[in-house]
């Protein structure tokens, strides 16, 4: 495989064969409903109507900047499982690997916004979805490796066994045919506890034979991984236990750390009105992944801040941006009056 700039893998699995995509993944949609800041659950008489799902809320933004995505799921056939093909399509995402069933529900969250003290709460109600009951025998694996990229993150994980068993396929047959991997750690501890995500994401980062790109939360490195000291420290110890080749760190409010062999990154977190929390990790991890697809991986938490930022400012999970707002935006550009 010839590498680009980068040193990264321009050619897929076929020998001699452009990658069909510049990156595939595999995970779950949902259904988000959410009640008005400073409502309860308990006495909403109404509810807000979303989508959410962090791997392809990855691909559907850099489907939004240009790239060519795929997104491998089950989704039931039913007006919830369309509503989700429904608000992706647009974007640009490839859905031709989903698989249609009548085995299964579509998972749902429920989210209760709050503003500080309180904290903002997400109910998961996923048991027994489509997705969960997916199976390798279920992936469509020449899709799925014709990229040049596969994300993959920890939620889908702490879903079922057989959720963990096609993740460990995955990992196997990327280190086989010599594709990237990036991997969002994602921890969520009301889907399992610390010490269960810690063992199982180890193997499976460690099983992809080098993670490319390894995106973690500062605090769900503590949590999970045991990691301790400075941001930096805490990259240098997680490229230490997990082999990543690089890593990204996001620091909440401080903004991220980047490692990638002995280069540091690092960028504040932008100023903005929050709006909606929910999705701006996988913001973050679609902005460095955009980067590293055009060879440009120092640039990459410049375009993550930019892209979280927007999320941060806009309700739903789907950053909707362009290029050339990415780029305006990643050089310093603020709001203003565009007329």
């Amino acid at each position: 495989m010839k590498p680009d700039s980068a040193g990264v893998p321009r050619e897929g699995p076929r020998s001699g064969a452009v990658p069909r995509f510049d990156l595939t993944t595999i995970g779950e949609g949902n259904i988000k409903l959410s009640v008005p800041r400073g409502r309860l659950l308990e006495e909403a008489r109404s509810l807000d109507v979303r989508i959410a799902g962090a791997e392809a809320n990855v691909s559907a933004a850099l489907s939004r900047l240009g790239r060519r995505c795929g997104w491998i799921s089950r989704l039931p056939r039913t007006p919830l499982g369309r509503r989700i093909a429904n608000e992706y399509l647009p974007t640009g995402l490839d859905l031709s690997a989903v698989e249609w069933t009548d085995d299964g529900r579509l998972a749902a969250l429920y989210v209760e916004y709050a503003a500080p003290p309180a904290s903002t709460q997400v109910i998961f109600d996923r048991a027994d979805s489509a997705f969960s009951k997916i199976t390798p025998e279920h992936v469509d694996w020449d899709y799925l490796l014709d990229t040049r990229l596969i994300h993959l993150t920890g939620i889908t994980a702490a879903l079922s066994d057989s959720c963990r068993e096609v993740l460990a396929a995955v990992v196997r047959r990327a280190g086989e045919g010599g594709v990237p991997v990036s991997f969002d750690v994602n921890y969520r501890r009301r889907l399992w506890s610390a010490a269960e995500a810690g063992k199982t994401l180890l193997s499976l980062i460690r099983g992809a034979r080098g993670v490319e790109i390894l995106f973690c939360r500062d605090a769900d490195a503590r949590e999970v991984f045991g990691v301790r000291g400075s941001p930096r420290e805490a990259a240098e110890e997680l490229k230490r236990i997990t082999g990543a080749r690089k890593i990204v760190l996001s620091t909440g409010a401080a903004g991220a750390t980047a490692l990638d062999g002995e280069e540091w990154f690092e960028e504040a977190a932008r100023e903005v009105n929050i709006l909606d929390r929910i999705g701006a990790g996988d913001a973050l991890a679609a902005g460095v992944i955009h980067a590293w697809l055009g060879g440009k991986f120092a640039r990459g938490l410049k375009y993550g801040t930019a892209m979280a930022a927007l999320a941060l400012t806009r309700f739903g999970e789907i950053v909707l941006t362009n290029p050339e707002e990415l780029e305006r935006l990643a050089a310093g550009g603020t709001g203003q009056l565009v007329r």
